[in-house]
């Protein structure tokens, strides 16, 4: 027959198969473990694939839908058009095949339907589980375990002779840890990894912390419940792994001028910064810099958590670099970027102490990256009423907790911003003239 009719009747059999009795299938007897059923792939055009204990003294039946003589055929890897017809027995509806063989393809028409199987006889790929060992290509990102055994691909084969494979769903099973971003801390959880088959060598996501790999399967013994697993010697972590978190002491004060910086904003700004590491992260340091890559390193820390007080106008860099014991694998954090902005300094000239409370009833500078800063409020005599350390305070316009009188005060500011710049400031301060609800209430 030439090429070219095979291929014709190859793809006239993925026609027939592919709209042919498509809830048809395959029943067998002389094994007391069950078939186990498998999805075909949707361009194999089979029906069903059957996984068989062994096929040695089973039969497989069919029983017509139609009352009509069954007839079978079967296929090799070549597809099916290379199909040949295969004796069977048929008595009433029911259709026999008492010669079944493993690893082979099987297409039975029913009247004008038809269908398409393939069987797989499981004893030629049982699985045998020796010893599981890390490898010495374990690197960063990957780690390697090298396998002694058996458990190799499951091929069947579709009618036009395109190979696909059963994922034997063997698993792999270790601990690693997990981010808890509640608690802020890795935890550690059990990971288990499917693998469709297996080699010499097994690859999975390094663990991230001590543990030991059980390699058991595959989904066919523990269907059948002779299930078998091997474990490997105790894996100490190499990878590592980290989160880091930034938190900005919080200022609720009203007459310091803020931005839309995410860290930073007004100097000083007092941010803690946090880290939670791998178990395989022995080494761990912050760096601060002046330039985004960190050539101008000007302070490290060692802790997991520090608070710094950022006091000077301009960008810094925070990163954090974990590294393993011997440096082989290491990482580093997202930068962090704290912008302190150019000071602000400016005074009023006059507020109402009484008669208007909460609306300018407390005299205040207005500021923004005021690092030091001393000023003294005194009265027109020289006398000092006043004498406030920090640019959030005010004066209260009172004396001895007495409302002072309207008029005329003076102060006298030095203070320094975070840029460097250095104010000496001084001026009136004028206590505007309040109703006295007691006064008007003896009138």
């Amino acid at each position: 027959m030439s090429p070219l009719i095979r291929r014709a009747l190859l793809a006239l059999t993925f026609i027939i198969c592919s709209v042919g009795l498509t809830a048809a299938e395959l029943t067998f007897k002389g094994n007391p473990l069950e078939a186990i059923a498998v999805e075909p792939a949707a361009n194999s055009g089979l029906t069903a694939v059957y996984v068989l204990n062994s096929v040695s003294g089973l039969r497989a039946s069919y029983e017509s839908t139609t009352g009509s003589q069954v007839s079978w055929q079967r296929y090799s890897a070549l597809g099916g058009g290379y199909a040949e017809p295969v004796a069977s027995t048929q008595s009433g509806s029911v259709s026999t095949l008492s010669k079944l063989e493993g690893n082979m393809g099987y297409i039975v028409t029913d009247g004008s339907s038809t269908a398409c199987f393939w069987v797989v006889d499981y004893s030629s790929f049982e699985p045998v589980l020796t010893s599981i060992s890390l490898s010495d290509q374990t690197d960063c990102s990957t780690t390697w375990l090298d396998f002694t055994g058996s458990g190799g691909a499951i091929t069947y084969y579709g009618i036009t002779g395109i190979p696909a494979e059963i994922n034997r769903e063997f698993t792999l099973t270790y601990s690693t840890l997990e981010f808890n971003e509640e608690e802020f801390a890795y935890k550690q959880v059990q990971h288990v990894e499917t693998l469709a088959s297996l080699s010499d060598h097994i690859h999975c996501t390094p663990p991230l912390c001590q543990t030991d790999f059980t390699l058991a399967g595959d989904r066919f013994t523990r269907r059948w419940g002779r299930d078998s697993e091997i474990v490997s010697p105790t894996y100490d972590p190499t990878s590592v792994e980290a989160q880091t978190r930034a938190v900005q002491e919080s200022r609720q004060v009203l007459n310091e001028v803020k931005d839309d910086s995410p860290l930073g904003g007004s100097g000083p700004a007092e941010i803690t910064f946090t880290a939670a590491v791998t178990d395989g992260a022995l080494y761990h340091e912050w760096e601060l810099a002046r330039d985004p890559e960190f050539n101008q390193t000007f302070l490290r820390y060692s802790d997991l958590e520090f608070s710094y007080t950022f006091r000077e106008q301009g960008t810094t860099y925070v990163r954090l670099l974990i590294a393993n014991a011997d440096g082989t694998c290491e990482s580093e954090s997202e930068v962090y970027s704290v912008f302190i902005g150019e000071s602000v300094l400016k005074c009023p000239n006059a507020f109402s102490p009484v008669g208007s409370e909460g609306v300018n009833d407390e005299w205040k500078v207005t500021y923004k990256s005021i690092v030091e800063f001393d000023c003294h409020i005194f009265d027109r005599n020289g006398k000092q009423l006043a004498h406030l350390t920090d640019p959030s305070q005010g004066w209260n316009g009172r004396i001895h907790g007495k409302p002072a009188p309207s008029g005329v005060y003076f102060y006298v500011i030095r203070a320094r911003g975070a840029d460097g710049k250095e104010y000496k400031l001084s001026g009136d301060i004028n206590i505007i003239g309040y109703n006295n609800p007691k006064a008007n209430a003896t009138k």
